[in-house]
């Protein structure tokens, strides 16, 4: 039988650029949201649905993604990404990313 984990999960959807800024420039970040993790698994959270994140002209609000298997450089980059999943891994929660399918 297939695990439906996702009946009892507690998502919360995160806008990372919002979240909490980890570097002091004013935008959330991927830092600072490995920062809120331990935030987070306070609530009760077992699963963060992750908003586009993906290098973007922001014409439609991150949906108009022009590299789909980059960071937007305001949020960090591949490592800060790989941080942040591996965090997230070690407190048992896990992450959803938003598909985002343009033509």
């Amino acid at each position: 039988m297939a695990s439906q984990w996702f009946k009892n999960a507690i998502v919360y959807c995160i806008d990372v650029d919002t979240f909490k800024d980890g570097n002091g420039d004013g935008i959330g970040d991927f830092i600072g949201l490995r920062q809120g993790l331990s935030y987070l698994a306070g609530l009760g959270v077992s699963c963060i649905w992750l908003l586009p994140f993906y290098p973007s002209p922001d014409r439609d609000n991150g949906y108009d993604i022009t590299d789909y298997i980059g960071i937007h450089p305001a949020l960090g980059d591949l490592g800060d990404f790989a941080a942040f999943m591996d965090e997230a891994a070690n407190r048992g929660i896990g992450v959803i990313i938003d598909l985002v399918v343009n033509q």
